[in-house]
């Protein structure tokens, strides 16, 4: 990870870096996605338009909503690298990336359908019922019950490694962890203490979002 991405990288090769890795995990989860809705994968062998259709929403939604999330977690994983205060700085950087990737999730989500109603004519052309079904599909996701499902857990497979190197270098620099995160560490081998909360804290962050399309759609409703 540190190889790949620096604050002393040219943005290009930084950008082309995140894209790589936001493609590698997109792609599998979209075939799994595929494989798991039964019929869609006929579906698209088959119709045409519904193959454009499909790979115009990966393209126009997907990967800029994996690729944003991923380059803002991976500037900020470079700016953490660089500081000399280790402890403070790897807590700093979960601490921002959790409502970060939440904040642009949900808003690029907001601002894709939006235009795609104005640009392709989805949701009817209608801007306002492409903002409305946000939150709903937002709700859903979290459960892999659609293709926003995809992108959401794609994000994870990034935050993953990133979550687990700033848990690792907090371990490493604290201190005076708290007690319950020692008695991890010594009951737990190699560094699956550090791989634990780092799934733990991806889990908090699919909790969040799901209250925050959950909001939405109250807030949605209560408006009509």
């Amino acid at each position: 990870m540190e190889k790949h991405f620096s604050t002393d990288m040219p943005f290009l090769r930084f950008a082309l870096n995140t894209l790589a890795i936001s493609c590698l995990g997109l792609f599998p989860l979209l075939l799994l996605y595929i494989s798991l809705t039964p019929g869609f994968g006929s579906m698209l062998w088959n119709n045409g338009t519904a193959l454009s259709r499909f790979l115009r929403q990966v393209l126009t939604n997907g990967i800029p909503v994996v690729f944003t999330v991923n380059y803002v977690s991976f500037f900020l994983y470079a700016m953490h690298l660089e500081s000399r205060n280790g402890a403070a700085a790897s807590v700093k950087i979960l601490l921002i990336d959790l409502p970060a990737r939440v904040i642009i999730f949900v808003l690029l989500h907001g601002v894709i359908y939006f235009v795609s109603a104005d640009w392709f004519g989805s949701f009817g052309g209608d801007h306002w019922q492409a903002l409305r079904v946000v939150g709903p599909t937002l709700v859903r996701s979290v459960f892999f019950e659609n293709i926003s499902g995809v992108y959401l857990y794609a994000t994870m497979v990034s935050a993953l490694p990133l979550y687990t190197s700033a848990i690792e270098r907090w371990f490493e620099t604290a201190s005076s962890p708290p007690r319950w995160i020692s008695r991890l560490i010594h009951k737990l081998p190699g560094n699956l203490a550090a791989i634990g909360l780092a799934l733990a804290l991806f889990a908090i962050f699919a909790l969040i979002l799901t209250g925050a399309a959950a909001m939405i759609v109250k807030l949605q409703s209560t408006s009509l």
